[in-house]
């Protein structure tokens, strides 16, 4: 199974995903192609310095289904299986994502459907949230809106700030995104509406 990876930053959940490759914890698949929608993300330098295929594809000045289309045929060029978003800052349209049926995977740090979009971890620091985390979640055509394959939570303390908790949350997400790709990657699972079911003998 070929992974692509899409990120906009200093991609540690892509490194998270490459090091579970590495030792032996996530088998069956490998890491294709990084891309990245800029130019000068810390996440490309990583790929690189690992010997992976990474390209920066950047969307400024183009329109966005441009933009998109040269993403989707770099991952089509490697034979990407599943897309994975490892802090990838930009919506996808419903034609990338009709381009990868079922197939794009994305971690949010909030334990949805609380606090979706953008500074979620901040959302629940000030919402007064007594437990927060982060989902491992299908894509589809709305916002932080897809079934969910798995969620990791995290107790927020009174000693907590907003930092300290984000760096928390954040901790889990690194092993929530290896787990989630292997019970995916395994097959083992039926969707039945919007829930991610575990078969009991996968095949």
């Amino acid at each position: 199974m070929k992974l692509g990876i899409l990120l906009s930053g200093r991609g540690s959940n892509f490194v998270a995903i490459a090091d579970a490759i590495a030792d032996g914890s996530l088998p069956g698949c490998s890491i294709a192609v990084v891309l990245s929608n800029l130019t000068d993300a810390g996440g490309l330098a990583i790929a690189r310095e690992r010997g992976m295929k990474a390209m920066a594809i950047s969307g400024k000045g183009i329109p966005r289904e441009e933009h998109e289309a040269k993403m989707i045929a770099a991952l089509m060029e490697h034979e990407v299986d599943l897309v994975c978003l490892a802090g990838y800052m930009r919506i996808l349209t419903p034609v990338f994502i009709r381009a990868f049926p079922n197939r794009i995977l994305n971690i949010h740090p909030s334990l949805l459907p609380s606090f979706p979009g953008t500074h979620a971890q901040q959302q629940a620091f000030e919402y007064g949230a007594k437990i927060a985390g982060c989902t491992v979640h299908f894509v589809d055509e709305e916002v932080d809106h897809g079934v969910i394959v798995l969620q990791r939570s995290v107790t927020v303390e009174d000693t907590d700030t907003a930092e300290t908790l984000a760096e928390r949350i954040l901790h889990e997400e690194h092993a929530a995104y290896p787990e989630a790709l292997r019970r995916v990657l395994s097959g083992g699972y039926t969707v039945a509406g919007r829930r991610y079911v575990t078969r009991a003998n996968p095949s």
